[in-house]
């Protein structure tokens, strides 16, 4: 919220205060709060994960676990299988919770404070295609993930190896 300036209610000035920003003048106050994500580890029956290569920035061309941001008041693993069908072209069921990340998405004072909530899935139906903002579909063995330069995110290096290795 660096990037706030005015209050978009009346456009005075804002205070920054820990975590939000207020309006002096109109009352008006901003919490920074994460926007949160939903993704999945999808495995094959041979135990491979699908990593999907992104199509736009931020971090275009490097592999990211298929999902994406959830809508206003949609439980979350409502969203993980909305937005495997949109990138994949998947159905699958959620399984395992492997754990809640946060990361930024973007650079600069743009950039939005996420919170990723990841879980293994597995196929119900479908074909793996790239669709939406994927560019490539490919599936990975444990042993050959690929190397944490072309990994998107801050948080997906770690959270796949320590996921790879059973920890």
């Amino acid at each position: 919220m660096t990037g706030w300036r005015y209050c978009p209610r009346c456009g005075s000035p804002l205070v920054h205060e820990h975590g939000r920003v207020e309006c002096g003048a109109c009352g008006f106050v901003h919490y920074a709060n994460s926007a949160p994500t939903a993704s999945a580890f999808v495995l094959d029956d041979a135990g491979h994960v699908l990593l999907a290569r992104r199509a736009y920035e931020p971090d275009a061309g490097l592999w990211d676990v298929p999902g994406g941001f959830l809508e206003e008041g949609e439980d979350p693993t409502e969203g993980l299988r909305r937005e495997l069908l949109e990138e994949t072209g998947l159905t699958i069921a959620p399984g395992d919770f492997v754990g809640a990340f946060t990361d930024t998405y973007g650079d600069g004072p743009a950039a939005t404070a996420v919170l990723n909530l990841v879980w293994e899935g597995s196929i119900v139906a479908g074909e793996p295609a790239p669709a939406d903002d994927v560019s490539e579909l490919r599936w990975f063995p444990r042993g050959g993930l690929p190397h944490d330069e072309e990994l998107a995110f801050r948080w997906l290096a770690p959270t796949l190896r320590a996921w790879a290795s059973g920890a």
